[in-house]
Order: C-alpha cells, then structure tokens, then sequence
C-alpha cells in the first residue's frame, strides 16, 4: 500500500506561488485519478489567469536578486536542493507512482535517483556559465563575451515523467539566474508541488521556482502569451508545441520545445540477438511506452527478424502487471482509461493490415492496463508505424540491405531518438551518422545521463534539456567590445565623414 496522502499534503492548494501552497481561482475543480485503480486522489482547483499572473509577477520579484547572485551562491542553493531531494526521495517516489502508476521500482530506480543527478549537476554546472575568452579580434578593441539570465521562464511539462521534467525544465532554468513559472499537467501536479518545495527548503528564495496547476487552454496559454514572459519551455505532442509556438510567435519569445517521437530500433544480422531482444522489450515497455524515445518501430535484417519476434514476444508474456506499490511489479497501468482506450484504437485498427503477435488487449481490471503487445507485418506506410502511439507497443518490420535499414528508420515526422545494434563499428558508426535524430544509442536503448543532452531534430522540436547545452537555450549572449586606442577619430569615421 502507498503512504502519500495527496489530500494531506496539499490541503491549501495546488498552486505554489511566492513560496507558499495557494488554492486555483478558476472556479473549476479537477480529480487527479490513480490509474491502477480508477479511484479519486485529490481534488483542486485549478489555475486561472489570475493565478498565472500572480505567479508571473512573484516571478519576475524574484529576478533581480536571484540573478544577481554570484554562480557560486546560486551553486551552494542548488547542492542543498539536491540534498532535500535525496533526503526526501521515498516520499517523492511514493507520489510519482500514485499520480502516473508507474511501478515503484521505476520510481524509486529511475525517476526520482536521475532527478537529484540532475539537481547535483546544475548545481556544478552553475558555476560554468562561461563565454568566449576575452582577446584582440579587431587589433584595437577588446572584446569578450557574456552570458545572461533571460528574465521569467513559463514552462510547460507533460503526464508521463512529471518529476523529472518539471527538474530538466526548472533546474538549468534557475542555475542560469532565471526565475520560471512551470505548468505540470493538470492530470499529475504532486511532484512538480513537492519539487518546488523542495527548493524552497533548500533556501532558495521564494519565487523563483513557481508551480501553476491547470488546464493547457487556459492556464498554459496565457502563460505562453503573457508579455512578462521572456521564454517559454514545452515538452508534449508535436500538435501540441505547434500551437505553442503560435501563441510565442506573437511576442517574439526565446522558444525550446522537444515533442513527439517514434524511436526507430535498428538490428543488423550481426548483432547480439538476445541483447537486442532484451533492449528491444525494455526500451518499448518503459514507463508503459509512455516515453517519446521508446523504442516503437524494430527494423530487423532479415536473418533474424523471425527469430528476433519469436524471442520479444516470449519475453513480453513474462512481464508482471499489477499493482504499481509491489516491488514486484515490471508494468503499470496507462495514465487514463481514455489513453488506453486511444492505444487499443491503434492495435485494434491495425489488426486489418497486420499480425498481433502478443499482447493486444486490455487487463479485466479497474486499473487502465494494457497488455505489452508486438505487432509485426506492418506496411512502413501504415499508421502503427507512423504514428505516435505512447503506448506498450512495438512493430516490428523486417529490411533486407543496410541502405534500406537506415532508409526505413529516418521514414517518419519524427527525430528524438533511435538505436543501432551490431557487432561492427563501422556499420554502428555509419549508423549513427546517418539515422537523424538527437540521439543514437549503440546496442542499448533508453539510457540517458546528466551530462549528455537530450533534444529532437525534425518534428521533435529543438533546443536541449539537460547538460550544459542546456544553456543555450537559457541564456542571453552579450558581445561586449572595448575601446583601446583612446583616439578620438577612427580611421573607420571617414566612411562616414570626411577624408583620410
């Protein structure tokens, strides 16, 4: 049985604004569910534009002396931040499994363990916002280059890893001097509130970090559009962060958004066959397949494509669903009944054109559980292969060359991420020239590390989250250009006046 009390910790509200928890003046209310159950959890108010302008302005308070603080205090505040965090991880843990039923396993292994890596890095990496060295470019001038904090963040995070994107959301955010207003999904606010009290417990000082819980129509767009905003953040569905863009477009914001994906997972005939089998099941199954770099399309050379599905769907019939609290447990529910219903649509329409090898069907059970499933002899033009399903579901497509391999895996909208599986460094490293996407693994699948960063190409967006390439999307640059001749007319003035 679980231990977090949502209605407890969280009895003045779901928003977190200026360093205290604040009840929504939407006028609506909305249930957070379990999944694995169907039952109520907590019950809010929403966030209206109030309450983001509230939190906007308690933001933008906060800027002057946050960003004004030397990198080292900013540092010291953030290695207390990611003390809080592991002090407080069961805690953490206990929530992110109750709003999204992930398995505690994972919750405990992965979501909550990456994030305080990810605190501790950004506390280091705040001390390194570094620029260009100073020098003589122009022979008579000194020039050097400054970064600089933007002003208020809005971001906006999605269902499926609330923790740890509400983290790659504020943390670079905040190390580069930044105050930001996050918007979590209306479905799971818990951990994105315990995070942000988190830091204030750490000592960072009230308003930098804000938490608005309420509905993308309205609350996320009017933090998208509001003139105080100086960058908006986004991670979600691809039509999603289209309409995002829209709304920043018109006052000219500092744009980063990483969307959806449709990993291709790519096993040459000379690759390890059980490890590919392996990562093949792990990479599709995490977090229930909701995952933008989960592994959804498996291109296999023909040699041991037949192989290949015999060994992933023997697998999959061993993985354990039930309840997300048993340590036992390898798969959890989907986040709702209706996005489970929306992942049977895809298997169910699919059954006209292709082969269910396993799976394909939901659990008797209250919980929205969805057996893993495997579908092969697909068409590379269908809609199981080219669309995102955010579901425990993988294709699997046979390919006969390597040209063709390559060529059917860069065939969708898509570019977040992918992975190659061979034994030969050449072919690997061909592989990862050529498959377009902002990252490629090399015989693994879904790993991902503080100091590496994680971003899209093609319709999965732009800009990056996490390592110090982060900054880029969360600074200013500043040219800055001194004088040295004291020569009150420059040769240069002639083109404008006079004559040599």
């Amino acid at each position: 049985m679980h231990n977090f009390q949502a209605q407890d910790h969280f009895a003045d509200g779901a928003q977190y604004i200026a360093g205290r928890l604040t009840k929504g003046t939407s006028g609506t209310t909305h249930a957070v569910v379990d999944p694995a159950t169907g039952d109520d959890v907590y019950t809010y108010e929403l966030a209206g534009t109030d309450d983001v302008d509230a939190a906007v302005a308690a933001a933008a308070e906060a800027f002057p002396g946050w960003s004004g603080a030397t990198p080292g205090e900013r540092s010291d505040a953030m290695h207390r931040f990611a003390a809080v965090l592991g002090a407080r991880a069961e805690e953490f843990a206990q929530a992110e499994s109750l709003q999204c039923g992930k398995p505690i396993k994972l919750s405990r292994e992965f979501d909550v363990p990456g994030t305080v890596d990810n605190t501790a890095f950004f506390a280091g990496a705040a001390r390194h916002l570094q620029g260009q060295s100073a020098g003589e470019y122009s022979g008579d001038h000194t020039s050097y280059v400054r970064r600089e904090p933007i002003g208020v963040v809005g971001s906006i995070a999605p269902w499926n890893y609330p923790l740890q994107m509400a983290a790659w959301k504020v943390l670079p955010a905040i190390a580069a001097g930044n105050t930001i207003v996050l918007k979590p999904a209306e479905l799971t606010p818990f951990t994105s509130l315990l995070f942000a009290q988190a830091a204030t417990e750490a000592g960072i000082p009230d308003g930098v970090v804000n938490i608005v819980s309420g509905a993308g129509r309205d609350a996320g767009e009017h933090l998208v559009g509001h003139p105080d905003v100086a960058m908006t953040s986004f991670t979600g569905s691809t039509g999603v962060g289209k309409r995002v863009a829209e709304i920043a477009t018109a006052t000219v914001k500092r744009l980063h958004l990483e969307l959806g994906g449709k990993a291709p997972f790519v096993v040459f005939d000379d690759a390890d066959l059980e490890a590919a089998v392996h990562g093949a099941v792990a990479g599709a199954l995490i977090n229930t397949g909701q995952d933008c770099t989960a592994a959804t399309r498996a291109y296999v050379q023909r040699p041991l494509y037949d192989a290949f599905v015999e060994g992933v769907a023997a697998l999959m019939e061993s993985v354990r669903l039930g309840d997300p609290f048993d340590p036992s447990t390898d798969l959890g529910p989907l986040i709702s009944h209706a996005h489970r219903d929306r992942v049977a649509g895809f298997v169910d329409r699919a059954r006209s054109y292709a082969r269910v090898v396993t799976g394909g069907e939901a659990l008797q059970h209250p919980g929205a559980f969805y057996k893993p499933t495997l579908v092969a002899d697909a068409a590379q033009d269908s809609e199981i292969v080219q669309s995102g399903i955010f579901g425990p579901v993988l294709v699997v497509l046979p390919f006969d060359s390597d040209d063709e391999g390559i060529r059917l895996a860069n065939d969708t909208p898509y570019g977040l991420a992918a992975s190659a599986w061979s034994r030969d460094v050449f072919r690997a490293n061909r592989a990862t020239r050529e498959i377009k996407a902002g990252c490629v693994w090399v015989n693994d699948h879904i790993p991902i590390l503080s100091e590496m960063p994680h971003g899209g190409y093609k319709a999965s967006g732009y800009g990056k989250d996490m390592s110090a390439y982060s900054f880029e999307e969360y600074t200013q640059v500043k040219h800055v250009m001194f004088d040295n001749t004291a020569v009150a007319r420059k040769d240069w003035h002639r083109t404008i006046f006079g004559d040599r």
